[in-house]
């Protein structure tokens, strides 16, 4: 696998609130960069994305902003999770661990029950 693969649709916004759940307020530019790194380096996001999702959370009320100061110096909004997003954390986990039992079915039928 030579080259970056894109997010899959409907992952971004899960990955998002797992990594304000796992890491804590983080701005958008560390939040893209710790999904880089989970992901070995094999995603790569565009903010032309990111922001948008992380616009979306926040007017679902998943998340807050509060602008604050970067480890450099820089003026940046943080983002931290809410109790509604701590809730649809839980729902989005349980919907992908459900789609990816699906698939697995498929990918391995032989071994399906």
């Amino acid at each position: 696998m030579g080259s970056k693969a894109d997010v899959w649709q409907g992952t971004l916004a899960l990955m998002v609130l797992k990594t304000i759940e796992a890491m804590g307020p983080l701005h958008g530019y560390g939040i893209a960069r710790r999904i880089e790194q989970t992901s070995g380096g094999v995603l790569e996001l565009n903010y032309g994305t990111l922001y948008p999702a992380l616009l979306k959370l926040e007017q679902e009320g998943a998340i807050a902003a509060e602008w604050g100061v970067s480890e450099n110096n820089r003026k940046a909004k943080f983002y931290s999770l809410t109790r509604a997003g701590r809730k649809q954390l839980a729902r989005e986990e349980k919907n992908w661990e459900q789609t990816t039992a699906i698939l697995a079915r498929f990918l391995a039928p032989d071994e399906a029950v």
